[in-house]
Protein backbone atom coordinates (compact mmCIF):
# COMPACT_ATOMS: atom_id res chain seq x y z
CA UNK A 1 0.00 0.00 0.00
CA UNK A 2 1.62 3.42 -0.70
CA UNK A 3 1.91 5.74 1.95
CA UNK A 4 1.76 9.97 1.91
CA UNK A 5 4.54 11.83 3.69
CA UNK A 6 4.68 11.12 7.29
CA UNK A 7 1.36 10.51 7.54
CA UNK A 8 -0.55 13.22 7.51
CA UNK A 9 -4.24 13.51 7.12
CA UNK A 10 -3.65 15.89 4.10
CA UNK A 11 -2.58 14.81 0.79
CA UNK A 12 -0.34 16.46 -1.96
CA UNK A 13 -2.08 16.29 -4.99
CA UNK A 14 -0.67 16.49 -8.84
CA UNK A 15 -3.62 17.79 -11.67
CA UNK A 16 -2.64 16.80 -15.14
CA UNK A 17 -4.69 18.75 -17.36
CA UNK A 18 -4.59 19.95 -21.15
CA UNK A 19 -8.05 21.13 -20.88
CA UNK A 20 -7.60 25.24 -21.51
CA UNK A 21 -7.86 27.02 -17.93
CA UNK A 22 -10.29 29.28 -18.81
CA UNK A 23 -14.40 29.65 -19.26
CA UNK A 24 -14.19 30.39 -22.70
CA UNK A 25 -12.55 27.45 -24.09
CA UNK A 26 -12.42 24.62 -21.13
CA UNK A 27 -16.06 25.00 -20.69
CA UNK A 28 -17.79 22.92 -18.23
CA UNK A 29 -14.34 20.28 -17.60
CA UNK A 30 -12.78 23.73 -16.59
CA UNK A 31 -15.23 24.56 -14.12
CA UNK A 32 -15.25 21.12 -12.47
CA UNK A 33 -11.71 20.78 -12.35
CA UNK A 34 -10.91 24.53 -11.01
CA UNK A 35 -13.77 23.88 -8.45
CA UNK A 36 -12.46 20.51 -7.13
CA UNK A 37 -9.35 21.81 -6.35
CA UNK A 38 -10.26 25.03 -4.66
CA UNK A 39 -12.50 22.78 -2.39
CA UNK A 40 -9.56 20.20 -1.78
CA UNK A 41 -7.74 23.16 -0.78
CA UNK A 42 -10.69 24.39 1.38
CA UNK A 43 -10.13 20.91 3.23
CA UNK A 44 -6.81 21.19 3.74
CA UNK A 45 -5.04 19.69 0.55
CA UNK A 46 -2.93 21.09 -1.34
CA UNK A 47 -3.37 20.71 -5.38
CA UNK A 48 -0.74 21.76 -8.22
CA UNK A 49 -1.52 21.90 -11.48
CA UNK A 50 0.39 21.23 -14.40
CA UNK A 51 -0.71 22.19 -17.93
CA UNK A 52 0.96 22.87 -21.31
CA UNK A 53 3.65 25.27 -21.39
CA UNK A 54 3.34 25.13 -25.19
CA UNK A 55 0.47 25.87 -27.54
CA UNK A 56 -1.23 24.95 -30.73
CA UNK A 57 -3.64 25.59 -33.12
CA UNK A 58 -4.96 22.09 -33.31
CA UNK A 59 -5.46 21.10 -29.66
CA UNK A 60 -5.13 17.40 -30.06
CA UNK A 61 -1.31 18.27 -31.32
CA UNK A 62 -0.85 19.98 -27.74
CA UNK A 63 -2.12 17.47 -25.50
CA UNK A 64 -0.02 14.50 -27.38
CA UNK A 65 3.02 17.36 -27.16
CA UNK A 66 1.77 18.06 -23.64
CA UNK A 67 1.78 14.20 -22.46
CA UNK A 68 4.81 13.45 -24.15
CA UNK A 69 6.98 15.63 -22.01
CA UNK A 70 5.28 14.25 -18.67
CA UNK A 71 7.23 12.44 -16.12
CA UNK A 72 6.36 10.31 -13.05
CA UNK A 73 6.74 12.13 -9.94
CA UNK A 74 7.20 10.34 -5.99
CA UNK A 75 6.92 14.17 -4.88
CA UNK A 76 3.14 13.86 -4.25
CA UNK A 77 0.84 11.11 -2.57
CA UNK A 78 -1.00 10.79 -5.91
CA UNK A 79 -1.20 11.59 -9.34
CA UNK A 80 -4.45 12.73 -11.18
CA UNK A 81 -4.83 13.16 -14.95
CA UNK A 82 -7.85 14.06 -16.23
CA UNK A 83 -9.41 12.17 -19.68
CA UNK A 84 -7.09 10.86 -21.60
CA UNK A 85 -3.76 13.26 -20.31
CA UNK A 86 -1.24 11.40 -17.69
CA UNK A 87 -2.03 7.90 -20.34
CA UNK A 88 1.81 8.09 -20.93
CA UNK A 89 2.82 7.74 -16.58
CA UNK A 90 -0.52 5.69 -15.86
CA UNK A 91 1.66 3.00 -14.83
CA UNK A 92 4.24 4.90 -12.88
CA UNK A 93 6.79 4.46 -10.83
CA UNK A 94 6.82 2.41 -7.69
CA UNK A 95 5.56 3.88 -5.08
CA UNK A 96 3.23 6.25 -6.98
CA UNK A 97 -0.45 6.35 -7.29
CA UNK A 98 -2.25 7.45 -10.29
CA UNK A 99 -5.83 8.05 -11.08
CA UNK A 100 -8.07 8.26 -14.33
CA UNK A 101 -10.25 10.70 -13.68
CA UNK A 102 -12.84 10.87 -16.82
CA UNK A 103 -15.05 14.10 -17.09
CA UNK A 104 -16.66 12.30 -20.14
CA UNK A 105 -15.99 9.24 -22.11
CA UNK A 106 -14.26 10.68 -25.37
CA UNK A 107 -14.99 7.02 -27.49
CA UNK A 108 -18.79 8.60 -26.44
CA UNK A 109 -18.45 11.95 -27.18
CA UNK A 110 -16.52 11.38 -30.70
CA UNK A 111 -19.57 8.90 -31.87
CA UNK A 112 -21.86 12.55 -32.68
CA UNK A 113 -19.02 14.29 -34.76
CA UNK A 114 -17.75 14.31 -38.24
CA UNK A 115 -14.70 15.48 -40.06
CA UNK A 116 -11.73 16.76 -38.56
CA UNK A 117 -12.95 16.91 -35.20
CA UNK A 118 -13.86 13.50 -35.38
CA UNK A 119 -10.75 12.44 -36.49
CA UNK A 120 -8.83 14.54 -33.74
CA UNK A 121 -10.74 13.26 -31.29
CA UNK A 122 -10.55 9.81 -32.25
CA UNK A 123 -6.57 9.96 -31.45
CA UNK A 124 -7.47 11.08 -28.11
CA UNK A 125 -9.78 8.59 -27.39
CA UNK A 126 -7.03 5.98 -28.38
CA UNK A 127 -4.80 7.93 -25.58
CA UNK A 128 -7.54 7.65 -22.73
CA UNK A 129 -8.33 4.05 -23.56
CA UNK A 130 -4.68 3.28 -22.20
CA UNK A 131 -5.20 5.85 -19.63
CA UNK A 132 -8.00 4.07 -18.38
CA UNK A 133 -6.24 0.43 -18.48
CA UNK A 134 -3.23 2.00 -16.81
CA UNK A 135 -4.62 3.98 -14.05
CA UNK A 136 -4.66 2.09 -10.35
CA UNK A 137 -7.93 3.70 -10.07
CA UNK A 138 -10.54 5.19 -12.65
CA UNK A 139 -13.05 8.11 -12.07
CA UNK A 140 -15.97 9.02 -13.65
CA UNK A 141 -18.80 11.40 -12.74
CA UNK A 142 -21.94 9.46 -13.24
CA UNK A 143 -22.86 6.12 -14.00
CA UNK A 144 -24.01 6.38 -17.55
CA UNK A 145 -19.91 7.73 -18.30
CA UNK A 146 -18.95 4.42 -15.80
CA UNK A 147 -21.79 2.27 -18.60
CA UNK A 148 -19.90 4.05 -21.28
CA UNK A 149 -16.09 3.85 -20.63
CA UNK A 150 -16.76 -0.29 -19.43
CA UNK A 151 -18.43 -0.48 -23.44
CA UNK A 152 -16.14 1.61 -24.73
CA UNK A 153 -12.69 0.44 -23.24
CA UNK A 154 -13.51 -2.67 -22.19
CA UNK A 155 -12.74 -2.16 -18.26
CA UNK A 156 -13.76 -5.41 -16.29
CA UNK A 157 -14.43 -3.02 -12.88
CA UNK A 158 -17.02 -0.53 -12.63
CA UNK A 159 -14.89 2.89 -12.09
CA UNK A 160 -15.49 5.09 -8.83
CA UNK A 161 -18.91 7.73 -9.41
CA UNK A 162 -18.05 10.92 -8.09
CA UNK A 163 -20.32 13.53 -9.48
CA UNK A 164 -19.30 16.66 -10.85
CA UNK A 165 -19.80 19.80 -8.21
CA UNK A 166 -20.82 23.10 -7.45
CA UNK A 167 -19.42 25.96 -5.22
CA UNK A 168 -23.01 26.71 -4.00
CA UNK A 169 -21.74 29.50 -2.67
CA UNK A 170 -20.16 31.27 -4.51
CA UNK A 171 -22.76 30.82 -7.07
CA UNK A 172 -24.96 32.32 -5.10
CA UNK A 173 -23.19 35.45 -4.41
CA UNK A 174 -22.75 36.19 -8.17
CA UNK A 175 -26.28 35.40 -8.51
CA UNK A 176 -27.33 37.67 -6.26
CA UNK A 177 -24.38 40.40 -6.98
CA UNK A 178 -25.68 40.37 -10.67
CA UNK A 179 -29.77 40.45 -10.93
CA UNK A 180 -30.97 40.60 -14.16
CA UNK A 181 -34.46 40.56 -15.73
CA UNK A 182 -36.41 39.67 -18.69
CA UNK A 183 -38.70 41.38 -20.68
CA UNK A 184 -39.98 38.85 -22.86
CA UNK A 185 -40.07 35.05 -22.09
CA UNK A 186 -36.41 33.75 -21.85
CA UNK A 187 -34.81 30.33 -22.77
CA UNK A 188 -31.55 29.99 -22.03
CA UNK A 189 -29.21 27.82 -23.25
CA UNK A 190 -24.97 27.31 -22.28
CA UNK A 191 -22.16 25.15 -23.78
CA UNK A 192 -19.70 25.00 -26.06
CA UNK A 193 -20.81 24.22 -29.77
CA UNK A 194 -20.29 21.41 -30.57
CA UNK A 195 -22.61 18.79 -32.93
CA UNK A 196 -23.87 16.52 -30.21
CA UNK A 197 -24.69 19.76 -28.49
CA UNK A 198 -27.68 20.07 -30.79
CA UNK A 199 -28.05 23.90 -30.44
CA UNK A 200 -29.64 23.61 -33.80
CA UNK A 201 -32.78 22.10 -32.38
CA UNK A 202 -33.46 24.77 -30.34
CA UNK A 203 -33.21 27.25 -33.41
CA UNK A 204 -35.63 25.08 -34.79
CA UNK A 205 -37.90 24.92 -31.91
CA UNK A 206 -37.64 28.45 -32.06
CA UNK A 207 -39.04 28.49 -35.10
CA UNK A 208 -42.05 26.78 -34.78
CA UNK A 209 -42.72 28.66 -31.35
CA UNK A 210 -42.41 32.15 -32.40
CA UNK A 211 -46.19 32.44 -33.81
CA UNK A 212 -47.23 31.21 -30.15
CA UNK A 213 -45.29 32.79 -27.94
CA UNK A 214 -44.61 36.48 -30.01
CA UNK A 215 -42.65 37.71 -26.77
CA UNK A 216 -39.77 34.50 -27.33
CA UNK A 217 -36.62 35.08 -26.88
CA UNK A 218 -33.28 32.84 -27.37
CA UNK A 219 -30.94 33.68 -25.39
CA UNK A 220 -27.67 31.41 -26.62
CA UNK A 221 -23.75 31.35 -24.63
CA UNK A 222 -20.82 29.58 -25.93
CA UNK A 223 -19.09 29.50 -29.12
CA UNK A 224 -17.20 26.43 -31.38
CA UNK A 225 -16.94 24.68 -33.95
CA UNK A 226 -20.67 24.65 -34.78
CA UNK A 227 -21.21 28.46 -34.40
CA UNK A 228 -21.11 29.41 -37.71
CA UNK A 229 -23.46 26.77 -39.16
CA UNK A 230 -25.75 27.39 -36.21
CA UNK A 231 -26.04 31.10 -36.94
CA UNK A 232 -26.68 30.64 -40.25
CA UNK A 233 -29.59 28.38 -39.91
CA UNK A 234 -30.98 30.71 -37.23
CA UNK A 235 -30.41 33.26 -40.10
CA UNK A 236 -31.89 31.59 -42.41
CA UNK A 237 -35.03 30.73 -40.71
CA UNK A 238 -35.19 35.26 -39.72
CA UNK A 239 -35.13 34.34 -36.20
CA UNK A 240 -32.74 37.78 -35.87
CA UNK A 241 -35.39 38.66 -33.12
CA UNK A 242 -35.67 35.73 -31.75
CA UNK A 243 -32.19 34.18 -31.45
CA UNK A 244 -29.69 36.47 -29.37
CA UNK A 245 -26.26 34.94 -29.71
CA UNK A 246 -24.15 35.98 -26.57
CA UNK A 247 -20.72 34.18 -27.40
CA UNK A 248 -18.28 32.92 -24.40
CA UNK A 249 -18.99 35.45 -21.39
CA UNK A 250 -17.47 35.89 -17.78
CA UNK A 251 -18.72 34.06 -15.13
CA UNK A 252 -20.88 37.27 -13.94
CA UNK A 253 -22.13 38.33 -17.07
CA UNK A 254 -23.21 33.97 -16.93
CA UNK A 255 -24.97 34.75 -13.66
CA UNK A 256 -26.94 37.32 -14.73
CA UNK A 257 -28.30 35.44 -17.96
CA UNK A 258 -29.58 32.43 -15.44
CA UNK A 259 -30.92 35.25 -13.30
CA UNK A 260 -32.80 36.75 -17.01
CA UNK A 261 -33.87 33.65 -17.87
CA UNK A 262 -37.32 31.77 -17.31
CA UNK A 263 -36.34 28.24 -18.73
CA UNK A 264 -33.01 26.65 -18.97
CA UNK A 265 -32.72 24.20 -21.64
CA UNK A 266 -30.37 21.63 -22.74
CA UNK A 267 -31.06 19.88 -26.22
CA UNK A 268 -27.87 17.81 -26.01
CA UNK A 269 -28.17 14.21 -27.03
CA UNK A 270 -24.52 13.30 -25.07
CA UNK A 271 -23.29 14.67 -21.57
CA UNK A 272 -20.92 12.52 -19.34
CA UNK A 273 -22.52 14.96 -16.45
CA UNK A 274 -23.70 18.79 -17.57
CA UNK A 275 -22.41 21.12 -14.83
CA UNK A 276 -24.70 23.57 -16.74
CA UNK A 277 -27.63 21.58 -15.44
CA UNK A 278 -26.81 22.35 -11.39
CA UNK A 279 -26.43 25.64 -12.38
CA UNK A 280 -29.40 26.47 -13.77
CA UNK A 281 -30.87 24.37 -10.41
CA UNK A 282 -28.87 26.80 -7.55
CA UNK A 283 -30.26 29.24 -9.84
CA UNK A 284 -33.70 28.46 -9.12
CA UNK A 285 -34.59 27.76 -12.88
CA UNK A 286 -36.72 24.83 -14.36
CA UNK A 287 -35.24 22.77 -16.53
CA UNK A 288 -35.90 21.41 -20.43
CA UNK A 289 -33.25 18.46 -22.15
CA UNK A 290 -33.28 15.28 -23.29
CA UNK A 291 -33.96 12.07 -21.93
CA UNK A 292 -31.00 10.44 -23.08
CA UNK A 293 -27.21 10.21 -21.80
CA UNK A 294 -26.52 11.64 -17.86
CA UNK A 295 -29.60 13.81 -18.03
CA UNK A 296 -32.02 11.97 -16.45
CA UNK A 297 -29.31 10.61 -13.85
CA UNK A 298 -28.59 14.21 -12.65
CA UNK A 299 -31.60 16.47 -13.35
CA UNK A 300 -33.98 13.30 -12.71
CA UNK A 301 -36.93 16.08 -11.83
CA UNK A 302 -36.66 18.11 -15.09
CA UNK A 303 -38.86 18.14 -18.09
CA UNK A 304 -37.65 15.75 -19.92
CA UNK A 305 -37.78 15.09 -23.69
CA UNK A 306 -37.75 12.81 -27.03
CA UNK A 307 -33.97 13.11 -28.19
CA UNK A 308 -33.01 14.89 -31.12
CA UNK A 309 -37.03 16.00 -31.68
CA UNK A 310 -37.35 19.83 -32.10
CA UNK A 311 -41.16 18.91 -31.82
CA UNK A 312 -40.75 17.72 -28.40
CA UNK A 313 -38.38 20.45 -27.04
CA UNK A 314 -40.70 22.85 -28.70
CA UNK A 315 -43.81 21.28 -27.19
CA UNK A 316 -42.03 21.12 -23.33
CA UNK A 317 -41.19 24.95 -23.82
CA UNK A 318 -44.60 25.86 -24.70
CA UNK A 319 -45.97 24.21 -21.59
CA UNK A 320 -43.87 26.22 -19.34
CA UNK A 321 -44.80 29.37 -20.83
CA UNK A 322 -46.27 32.10 -19.30
CA UNK A 323 -49.76 30.62 -17.96
CA UNK A 324 -51.10 29.99 -14.84
CA UNK A 325 -51.08 26.40 -14.27
CA UNK A 326 -47.15 26.85 -15.94
CA UNK A 327 -46.35 29.26 -13.12
CA UNK A 328 -46.90 26.74 -10.58
CA UNK A 329 -44.99 24.04 -12.81
CA UNK A 330 -41.98 26.12 -12.97
CA UNK A 331 -42.34 26.91 -9.40
CA UNK A 332 -42.60 23.19 -8.63
CA UNK A 333 -39.36 21.79 -10.42
CA UNK A 334 -37.52 24.83 -9.49
CA UNK A 335 -38.32 24.46 -5.75
CA UNK A 336 -37.35 20.56 -6.65
CA UNK A 337 -34.11 20.94 -8.41
CA UNK A 338 -32.96 24.12 -5.16
CA UNK A 339 -33.02 20.82 -3.25
CA UNK A 340 -31.39 18.35 -5.42
CA UNK A 341 -28.33 20.36 -6.06
CA UNK A 342 -27.72 20.55 -2.55
CA UNK A 343 -25.70 17.19 -2.99
CA UNK A 344 -23.52 18.62 -5.53
CA UNK A 345 -21.77 21.05 -2.78
CA UNK A 346 -18.68 21.22 -3.61
CA UNK A 347 -17.28 20.47 -0.07
CA UNK A 348 -19.44 17.60 0.10
CA UNK A 349 -18.17 16.10 -3.26
CA UNK A 350 -14.81 17.18 -2.41
CA UNK A 351 -14.65 14.64 0.56
CA UNK A 352 -15.95 12.06 -1.86
CA UNK A 353 -13.27 12.29 -4.28
CA UNK A 354 -11.03 12.53 -1.33
CA UNK A 355 -12.27 9.01 -0.26
CA UNK A 356 -12.04 7.27 -3.96
CA UNK A 357 -7.98 8.79 -3.93
CA UNK A 358 -7.53 6.68 -0.50
CA UNK A 359 -9.50 3.80 -1.28
CA UNK A 360 -7.19 3.62 -4.64
CA UNK A 361 -4.48 2.51 -2.23
CA UNK A 362 -3.50 5.33 0.00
Amino acid sequence: MFRYPGGSDTLRIRFLTSTPRDIARGSGTYVGISVLANALGQLGHTVDFESPARHFPVFTAERLWFNRGLRASSAYDCTVGFDMDGYRIAAGAPGTLHIASLKGVISDEVRFERGFTRLTMSVQARCERLHVHRAARVLVSSRYSGECAQRFYGLEQFPTVVPELIDLAEWRRLLAAFPAEATRFTVLNVGRFYRRKRVGLLIEAAAALRGMIPNLEIRIVGNGPRNAAWRARAGHLKLENTVTWLGDISRAALAAEYNRAHVFCLPSVQEGFGIVLLEAMAAGKPIVAARTAAMPEVAPHATLVEPDSAESLAAAILALHDAPQAHAARAAQSARGLAWVEQFDAPLVARLFVEAVRGAGL
